[in-house]
């Protein structure tokens, strides 16, 4: 991408960060604080080449606003770009918060949620209650959407904490966030992660899902997943931070799950020497409950700032959580760690059609299985290039009622290859969208996520595959491979094509594949994901527990879903 393109994107950025027009004096000022050093004049050029592409539109003299347009490029337009502005959009964040907590003045960030229907009101104020949240003080007032009376509330973020360590002189460095387990009201360790850096949708988006946590378990029984942050802090300035975290229990700012002392693991993630893990509950925790309760909720995270003095009470605030149950834990194993073993271990020769390859295993209800067959047979008919058709039923390893669906998982491909001599390294999950061109619009990478990324697409109900909507949205991964080996890779790769794994694009070096970018001297592959079958089938209703790269299977033993 130009530096042109850069300074349209960061214009377009400012754009929709403001709710009203704004003018290029405006943007030139907050473009010199991301280091683009243009004029006004220059400014005024770039938004007349964005009003021509319909990105922006001149409202009179008050200057201009995004578009529907625009918006849509922001979010599609350069997912390679995204991943690094994830992180970076954090560090803006903590930079820009100003709250003097001894004066109780200045702005936190705050996320900011919709609340459709105002019946989960008392479910979520139960949270709160029960101090399963950063802070009970929002700011709650009624809107109409849809011409519907609902609540827009607007809660503390955790990353304000960060924040206000920054303005008294202490790092505090984003690691992760993800899934608290909590036993008996106390926390116990992370039980799924994604990294902060190389994502697109945030850590905390991306485990807000009715499906990934159970905040109402943890408020009725004390056993649950909750959504948090980890961080970690020099270990020299662990007793100011204890200091600073007592005090602002002082004015309602709580949220701190666990803090360990210098190169302690804590809840199961390792610290380096000389930091310190700490570890804050996800601000938009109350809304999780009401969610599980399939209340209509919008919620968003860590979007805007508020002045702290507008903040009040929605309830008082007690304490069931405890202390973190300080104990040694098994490491918190990534994807990519878990992965190379199930990769080398499959020997699927593409000349005689035989040997292992990885297998997803999901789990349905046996009496749910026929008509799951039949969603996944009429989606590889609509889709034959995008849908691998092999599947297998297995035993359920404890349930009766329940039956294992085996299908390929794109991890087989990488195995193939390296047992060829070709390194193929899996770098990102990704939600493609099928438009002309394809481009990915989300994707997390396969190092640092405890998770596979295409679960939580689906999770997340992200996936458009057998609805009557265009354009499609389905699940793909992205490989690297050293350019040197591409000739023998693309022979190799339109082979096991032919025999249904689904290769969607070979790209060429430094090539853009599908918006992904890939290392120089390298070579991206777009490949799809064995779990869209699985995704079709939980868009359809049907009750079933994702799993991926769950063991290796001999493809030659698995079934078609088509006849041959």
């Amino acid at each position: 991408m130009s530096e042109s393109e850069h300074r349209m994107i960061e214009i377009l950025r400012i754009l929709n960060n403001h709710e009203t027009p704004i003018g290029a004096k405006i943007i030139a000022e907050e473009l010199k604080n991301k280091g683009y050093n243009l004029g006004e004049r220059a400014v005024r050029y770039h938004m007349q080449v964005l009003d021509e592409k319909g990105y922006s539109e001149k409202v009179g003299y008050a200057g201009r606003v995004i578009t529907d347009i625009g918006k849509d490029k922001l979010e599609k337009g350069l997912i390679y770009d995204q991943v690094d502005f994830t992180f970076s959009k954090f560090e803006e964040k903590i930079y820009q918060t100003s709250l003097d907590y001894k004066t109780k003045t200045g702005t936190v960030i705050v996320n900011t949620s919709n609340i459709l229907d105002t019946k989960s009101l008392e479910v979520i104020k139960e949270v709160f209650k029960a101090g399963i949240c950063v802070s009970p003080l929002v700011k709650k007032e009624k809107i109409k959407l849809n011409g519907k009376s609902a609540y827009r509330i607007k809660t503390l973020c955790g990353t304000t904490i960060d924040g206000i360590l920054l303005n008294n002189g202490i790092p505090s460095i984003p690691q992760y966030g993800g899934l608290v387990s909590i036993e008996d009201y106390s926390p116990t360790r992370f039980n799924e992660l994604i990294s902060y850096k190389k994502t697109s949708i945030t850590p905390l988006d991306a485990f807000i899902a009715k499906d990934m946590t159970s905040v109402l378990d943890v408020l009725n029984n004390g056993n649950g997943n909750i959504p948090a942050n980890f961080r970690i802090i020099p270990s020299n300035a662990l007793t100011k931070v204890k200091e600073i975290i007592n005090d602002l229990k002082k004015i309602g700012i709580n949220g701190v799950l666990a803090i360990g002392e210098e190169g302690e693991s804590l809840l199961g993630i390792n610290v380096p020497d000389n930091m310190c893990g700490l570890s804050i509950i996800g601000g938009v925790t109350p809304f999780c409950a009401a969610q599980e309760l399939d209340y209509n909720i919008d919620i968003k995270t860590g979007e805007e700032f508020s002045e702290f003095s507008e903040l009040k009470p929605i309830e008082k605030m007690g304490n069931k959580l405890k202390e973190a149950i300080k104990i040694k834990h098994e490491k918190i194993p990534f994807v990519n760690s878990r992965s190379w073993n199930l990769i080398h271990k499959t020997d699927y020769n593409y000349e005689t059609k035989e040997g292992n390859i990885v297998a997803n295993i999901s789990y349905l209800n046996k009496k749910d299985i026929d008509i799951a067959l039949d969603i996944i047979k009429d989606t590889y008919n609509k889709l034959p290039k995008h849908i691998n058709p092999h599947y297998k039923l297995l035993d359920h390893p404890t349930d009766n009622d329940k039956i294992g669906l085996a299908t390929v998982c794109s991890l087989s491909i990488d195995g193939i290859l390296i047992n060829n001599g070709i390194m193929s390294t899996p770098q990102y999950g990704g939600l493609l969208e099928l438009g002309k061109p394809p481009l990915f619009i989300e994707m997390i990478s396969y190092n640092g996520s405890s998770i596979d990324p295409h679960k939580i697409f689906i999770f997340k109900n992200l996936c458009n595959i057998n609805q009557k909507v265009n354009p499609k949205k389905l699940l793909a991964s992205i490989k690297e491979i050293p350019y040197i080996a591409r000739d023998k890779s693309e022979e190799i790769l339109k082979e096991i094509n032919k025999d249904g794994l689904p290769i969607y694009k070979i790209g060429k070096p430094r090539e853009l594949v599908y918006n992904a970018k890939v290392d120089n001297y390298n070579f991206g592959i777009v490949a799809g994901s064995g779990l869209n079958s699985i995704a079709t089938i939980k868009e359809a209703g049907i009750e079933v527990e994702v799993k991926a790269r769950e063991t290796n299977y001999p493809l030659e033993k698995m079934d078609l879903i088509y006849e041959s």
